[in-house]
């Protein structure tokens, strides 16, 4: 597996190593990440993505974009808003397959684009590290086997390099990579805005905030 494909799958897994042995109370640390995640997104879909995108605007990339947004909306009916970093604690005896499953849809989309645009690697990297935390949280919540909730875990864990994977090998014609990039960049623009523009509460945590964010861009513009 190519490094770019396997170092998001270990960032879940290093995530949930945090929510299962540090136990994380305060959400400060967690939406800091999540801001630079956010910021270092949008800003490499603004630098190097949508310029690539937009180079043949014969197959509507634009349209495919807001197809995209919609679709992670409709996505977010399900996930509750896990993508970014919102946790529903609920006991069951079930596992929560709705939400795990429109996570997984997103996952798999996000790694679509990593062996094309390895510039995005870094920003999927963070990203996963609180969202592995979140889905850990939720699905040790549940009153279900050990051996389903890391089940559960693997299967979300895997879906975005085999979102890579699937587009290199199988879904390789250049129409349709265009067509999957133009919906993958509205997605990903749902989530880093709603990330960045999410409100937040205290003096302090937004200067930190904004310190995150600018930090992103800066991170984005040198790569």
């Amino acid at each position: 597996m190519q490094l770019n494909l396997l170092l998001p799958f270990i960032a879940v897994f290093f995530g949930a190593v945090i929510a299962l042995y540090f136990r994380p109370k305060a959400p400060l640390g967690m939406k800091l990440i999540l801001a630079f995640s956010g910021s270092f997104l949008l800003s490499i879909i603004v630098i190097d993505m949508l310029p690539h995108i937009f180079e043949d605007p014969s197959n509507n990339p634009g349209i495919w974009i807001m197809i995209g947004i919609v679709f992670q909306i409709l996505l977010e009916l399900f996930s509750k808003g896990a993508e970014h970093g919102h946790t529903h604690h609920t006991k069951s005896n079930k596992l929560p397959w709705v939400l795990i499953s429109s996570l997984c849809i997103h996952a798999f989309m996000e790694g679509m684009p990593l062996t094309q645009q390895p510039e995005l690697l870094i920003g999927i990297i963070v990203h996963k590290i609180p969202i592995g935390m979140v889905i850990t949280l939720l699905l040790w919540e549940t009153q279900t086997p050990k051996y389903q909730k890391v089940l559960a875990l693997f299967i979300f864990a895997i879906m975005t390099p085999l979102g890579g994977f699937v587009k290199e090998n199988i879904l390789a014609f250049e129409s349709i990579t265009t067509t999957i990039d133009a919906i993958v960049v509205g997605v990903l623009l749902h989530i880093s805005t709603t990330i960045l523009f999410e409100s937040s509460a205290g003096h302090v945590f937004n200067i930190r905030k904004f310190i995150a964010i600018l930090t992103g861009i800066f991170i984005a513009a040198i790569l």
